[in-house]
């Protein structure tokens, strides 16, 4: 067995070194780092998810068709050093996007801008001619920064990159340089520091990706210029070092034993990853940088397990219309495709932020292990677990414990249980009153909506009993704790939030399954909050929840291997509420998202809808009769399609819906795949109301493939009469890595080719039999 040291400390030198190469494969390079020189309640949960739901890369253009056929490559890539992708590989994949990026040019465009200083760097044969960035092409950029607007994390991460990595490029105008530092070092890093006088700080500080970004920004900021005093606050940056240290490990410790609250997210997983790349390429604690590499590891095992031809079409714990309609348009895209190489259909971005930073990467070594994981052609599932579970409906408790050493009542620990989407969950209520108070969040133009609310913090208690009474409705922004079940074969891929103990209520971000066959060719189900808009717009619906964004209420679902249930029921009323009045209502139907075009054949009988892509079949029931909205281009939204694509369930919020995959190793055709789900015994009862409330249903269905599959709204789910476990799932379970929760080591292995790593120590290897 071979080892390789996953995380040599790079060279440092100061400056812009080009450094000709051989095309098509550039040789890896030193890094170059410089050295230095009542209704508010609601108010406030729809505040927060407003807020953070407008941080999405939006870059993705409407869907394209490729000119190729989207089919993977047959072989997985040579491997390298020991457990390390082949270098040669992995260059020419940084390469491929490169000549992308720069067939264009906009000195506005940072990442752009950096596409084309790294393709200079690298290509011999590329000539930058007359290209160049005058000093204030980025003024507006940094008059964002200096005016603390939200989202202004995003960009400065980027001209971080160029600052760190790029500092004396001849492209860069004299006095640009001076703009960057100058704009970093008066940057107001964290929501305790002071706001300065006159401005209104609308940056959102909580989620999970932008506490990553700001205590990465703080931390490099702070080695690069450790005695140099940062203006909003007056510290030095050795200070200021130190605070984004103590954030750092403790985001690393949390997401090594309880995963990702956002989980499986196609938009936000990008924003994890571009910071924890940027410290990886250019920390000097060998430390830090491993615990960096080792998070990125986890993020991109867990693309590798949950994507099908590079398409990230699973459940997921945020995303948006224009991120799931069309696996294109997913703020991972040009990350899978870079580094899966599964897919002949293009880029999309030329200022896509994941693949502008992988094609610049030079100290990250790239598992082999995880590639050849992307790319297996085994049938598999796989099971994890994420998140925090957080209390969110009665009885209130008089002193809640937290777990994983967390207190709900800590003001060091509200990053965590923002990031959560935990404001209004009872135990946390009275951090968030104290918070708003102590930092006069009430006239922050974030909170705007919540200022009548101020009066009620006096009486946290009373207010607790309020909201955890109201908790289906009020805790829409709330991730808690989740179990995923994906299963993937080369065909298709169906995946799923299992037992979500958020049944029956709102979800402002969650997407509770999905069946994948390719980036197109995908389907949905969801219980929508608002009606379609009148409107060709297609992105015109509402972040925080609306047609086909968000779920108004989540089902509980259950999957085994390629059969899942989800059984819809609201338990809440649709407005009419005494103290809330019609402020949370949601449609009397669900919905389906199959659209035709993308699959080879569309059949509908009944009850099913049946689709065919490619060997890949799909068998699609729902209990209340689905038909085809008509395709109305003229009057609403139809985005990139030509055909028919939602399929509407009328009769009532509460459904059970019924997906079962096929594949053609396992059918003589098509036609005798729907004839077998066809004649299956498929009982359906519908439970009695409870307080006015739909009671779910108790579900029987004899899977052709499966045999007999009982589930309930209150049932434990049974396959062939053994019951089958639901919940509680470990940290990763499947071929590849078998991981407990709340543990900080991970060990994954494939082919002969292995990782480990261990936040703790912290520690990383990558190895190989060979």
């Amino acid at each position: 067995m071979h080892t390789h040291d996953s995380n040599p400390r790079p060279t440092r030198a100061r400056g812009y070194a080009p450094v000709p190469v051989p095309v098509p494969v550039p040789v890896p390079v030193p890094v170059p780092v410089p050295v230095p020189v009542p209704v508010p309640v609601l108010a406030l949960v729809l505040a927060l998810v407003l807020g953070s739901a407008s941080c999405g890369d939006n870059s993705a253009p409407p869907s394209q068709p490729p000119d190729a056929a989207s089919e993977p490559p047959p072989d997985a890539a040579p491997a390298g050093p020991p457990g390390v992708v082949a270098p040669a590989w992995f260059q020419a994949r940084q390469l491929d996007y490169l000549r992308f990026a720069t067939e264009s040019f906009s000195a506005a465009q940072v990442l752009g801008v950096i596409a084309h200083m790294e393709r200079a760097r690298v290509d011999p044969s590329f000539e930058l001619g007359d290209r160049s960035v005058p000093a204030d092409a980025w003024d507006q950029l940094f008059s964002d920064m200096a005016a603390l607007r939200d989202t202004r994390d995003f960009d400065a991460l980027y001209v971080l990159n160029v600052l760190l990595g790029y500092r004396e490029h001849p492209m860069l105008a004299d006095g640009l340089i001076d703009k960057i530092e100058r704009a970093l070092l008066d940057f107001k890093y964290w929501y305790t520091e002071p706001t300065p006088e006159g401005l209104d700080d609308t940056s959102y500080y909580w989620t999970e990706n932008h506490v990553v970004i700001f205590h990465t920004l703080e931390y490099l900021m702070g080695q690069t210029y450790p005695d140099t005093v940062f203006t909003n606050d007056g510290k030095s940056g050795a200070e200021h070092m130190a605070h984004a240290e103590a954030g750092l490990l403790r985001w690393f410790e949390l997401r090594a034993r309880t995963g990702f609250g956002e989980w499986h997210s196609n938009v936000y997983y990008q924003k994890d990853i571009t910071p924890l790349l940027t410290l990886v390429e250019f920390a000097e604690d060998e430390a830090m940088r491993t615990r960096a590499a080792a998070a990125l590891d986890v993020l991109l095992f867990d693309l590798a397990l949950h994507t099908q031809r590079a398409a990230f079409g699973v459940t997921h714990g945020r995303s948006y219309k224009k991120d799931k309609m069309s696996s294109w348009d997913e703020d991972t895209w040009g990350i899978t495709k870079l580094l899966f190489d599964t897919t002949e259909a293009p880029f999309f971005s030329r200022n896509d932020a994941g693949a502008a930073l992988w094609a610049r990467a030079r100290v990250y070594q790239y598992p082999e292990a995880i590639l050849r994981v992307a790319r297996s052609q085994q049938v598999f599932v796989d099971r994890e677990r994420m998140g925090i579970d957080t209390p969110f409906g009665p009885p209130v408790e008089a002193a809640p414990q937290a777990p994983y050493g967390l207190d709900y009542s800590a003001p060091g620990d509200l990053a965590e249980w923002w990031a959560a989407g935990a404001l209004v969950a009872w135990p946390v209520l009275p951090l968030t009153f104290r918070t708003m108070d102590s930092y006069g969040l009430w006239d922050h133009p974030q909170f705007a909506q919540i200022a009548a609310f101020q009066a009620l913090s006096a009486d946290p208690a009373m207010a607790q009993q309020l909201v955890a009474g109201s908790g289906h409705m009020l805790n829409l922004a709330l991730l808690g704790e989740v179990d995923t079940y994906t299963w993937r074969s080369p065909e298709a891929m169906l995946s799923a939030a299992v037992d979500y103990d958020r049944k029956g209520g709102a979800a402002a971000n969650a997407h509770a399954w999905q069946a994948t066959f390719d980036a197109n060719a995908i389907a949905f189900t969801n219980h929508p909050f608002r009606e379609r808009a009148m409107s060709t717009d297609w992105l015109d619906d509402p972040e925080s929840g609306g047609y086909w964004n968000g779920e108004a209420s989540m089902p509980r679902s259950m999957q085994h291997e390629n059969v899942a249930v989800h059984i819809y029921a609201p338990q809440y009323q649709s407005g009419g509420h005494p103290v809330f009045g019609d402020t949370f209502t949601y449609q009397p139907f669900t919905h389906a998202y199959l659209p035709r075009e993308h699959f080879d054949e569309v059949v509908q009988d009944g009850n099913f809808s049946f689709a065919r892509h490619g060997d890949g079949y799909l068998a699609l029931y729902s209990f209340r009769t689905a038909s085809y909205r008509p395709f109305e281009p003229d009057t609403y939204a139809t985005g990139p399609l030509t055909d028919v694509f939602d399929l509407l369930a009328e009769g009532g919020a509460d459904n059970v819906w019924i997906v079962e995959i096929g594949r053609a190793d396992d059918w003589d055709s098509f036609q005798a795949f729907r004839d077998a789900v066809s004649a299956a015994q498929l009982e359906i009862t519908a439970l009695p109301e409870a307080n006015g409330l739909p009671g779910g249903f108790d579900v029987r269905y004899a899977s052709p493939s499966q045999g007999v599959i009982t589930f309930g709204w209150n049932a434990a789910p049974t396959v062939d009469g053994e019951e089958v476990p639901l919940g509680q799932h470990p940290r990763f379970d499947n071929p590849f890595a078998q991981v407990p929760f709340d543990s900080q080591s991970m060990r994954v292995e494939i082919d002969g080719y292995g990782l480990e790593i261990d936040f703790s120590a912290p520690s990383r290897r990558l190895y190989s039999d060979e």
